[in-house]
């Protein structure tokens, strides 16, 4: 799995391209809990659930279907407390892409089973043809190490770079598509 920090990066990036000043800051937060929420399947090794079962780690919370169901929930709940400044459906899908990115990255790391993107409906499990990430340990105490050290670096390089590029794009397009933002031509 990637680490829980780039999952977050990856959602704030994501959300470059649903970004408005009147966005509440719960908007944003919601959306990095939705990216790592995920994860929270390793809770099933401790009750003899097996990492290819479909409770199993990268099984069905890292599916789309999961990701769509959360999105649905914390977007209603946001809604219940007037998350103004973001469409209804925009907020589903931000939450959506936020959740669903969890599963990509994982499916970009050079360890485990995979994942059940389609689960439940086929719990096969799958990478990406691409897989540049190291895997990141489950234990957060292992994280903190040499090896450690390494899998950061790489989620630097493949995630945090490409998240920081993407979320600067968007910005300057946004900034150049707005008139009041456009330099006069002389």
């Amino acid at each position: 799995m990637a680490s829980a920090f780039s999952h977050a990066v990856a959602a704030l990036s994501i959300g470059a391209f649903f970004y408005r000043p009147q966005v509440p800051k719960r908007v944003w937060v919601s959306s990095v809990v939705c990216s790592v929420l995920p994860d929270l399947d390793v809770i099933g090794f401790r009750f003899g659930i097996r990492y290819g079962d479909f409770w199993g780690h990268r099984g069905f919370t890292h599916s789309l279907v999961f990701a769509a169901l959360l999105a649905s929930v914390v977007a209603v709940a946001l809604f219940r407390f007037e998350a103004s400044g973001i469409g209804r459906f925009a907020l589903f899908g931000y939450l959506f892409l936020a959740t669903a990115s969890h599963g990509v990255l994982d499916a970009m790391t050079n360890g485990g089973l995979g994942v059940a993107f389609f689960s439940p409906f086929d719990n096969r499990r799958y990478f990406l043809p691409w897989r540049p990430v190291r895997v990141s340990p489950i234990a957060v105490t292992r994280f903190f190490t040499p090896r450690g050290l390494a899998i950061l670096q790489s989620e630097l390089l493949w995630i945090w770079l490409p998240a920081i590029l993407l979320a600067s794009l968007v910005c300057m397009l946004r900034r150049k598509s707005r008139p009041d933002m456009a330099m006069p031509n002389e």
